[in-house]
């Protein structure tokens, strides 16, 4: 990747939209979060699949976790539409990149714009570089090229990652063993970037319990039988 200028929509409104857009509604009594909802599921959410179940529910629990830390608005609907233009580990998309302005009028400007950054993050690139001198500089994978982003963006995003993970932790044993260590190490550098509440709660849930340990401690043992 080279460095480069922002592509159009990255740390601003895409085309289509303002800087000040907010969600529009499509009654006087649907809230912004309920017409997100109902964009997610024209868009197949519900259908696509996903590590424990269905898209839609990760999305949802993601979202929910960044509501209980005390985001606010934008952060919220950024996490629960974070993998709509696909992400780094998910193959596949909700929608492409042409649709950047219709999503913005949903949920928001500014919340578009990190979810577009949640998805265009090259993670082997990108996540190495939180925690140095190096972490604004953010690896764009959708459009080759790297550039400069905000210290707000990086806050944002990274409790976005901490809600992403501890979502697909919550339900999932063998993510939690798989992975856990690992995802531990790499929020203990997100200190001061992520809230406190949210690296208190991805401490507790990844913490191994007693039951992980053993069944990591069973499975090496079998493999090494093996």
């Amino acid at each position: 990747m080279s460095a480069a200028e922002p592509p159009q929509g990255a740390n601003s409104a895409p085309a289509g939209g303002s800087a000040a857009a907010k969600p529009q509604a499509w009654g006087d009594h649907t809230s912004a979060p309920e017409l997100a909802l109902r964009q997610l599921q024209t868009l197949g959410a519900d259908a696509f699949a996903h590590v424990n179940g269905s898209l839609a529910v990760h999305l949802r629990g993601t979202e929910a976790l960044l509501r209980r830390w005390g985001n606010r608005d934008a952060v919220c609907l950024g996490g629960l539409y974070h993998a709509v233009y696909g992400t780094d580990r998910i193959t596949g998309s909700l929608a492409d990149l042409g649709m950047r302005g219709a999503i913005a009028e949903v949920i928001g400007a500014e919340a578009e714009s990190l979810a577009y950054l949640y998805g265009a993050c090259a993670r082997e690139t990108f996540h190495p570089r939180i925690g140095t001198h190096d972490q604004l500089m953010f690896a764009d994978r959708f459009a080759h090229c790297e550039y400069p982003i905000a210290a707000s963006q990086l806050r944002d995003l990274c409790e976005m990652t901490v809600a992403n993970e501890v979502d697909l932790a919550l339900a999932n044993a063998r993510f939690r063993s798989r992975y856990g260590a690992e995802l531990i190490e790499f929020f203990e550098r997100m200190r001061g970037l992520a809230s406190e509440a949210a690296l208190a709660a991805a401490r507790e849930t990844l913490r191994p319990a007693p039951h992980d340990a053993a069944s990591a401690h069973d499975a090496v043992a079998g493999a090494r039988r093996e």
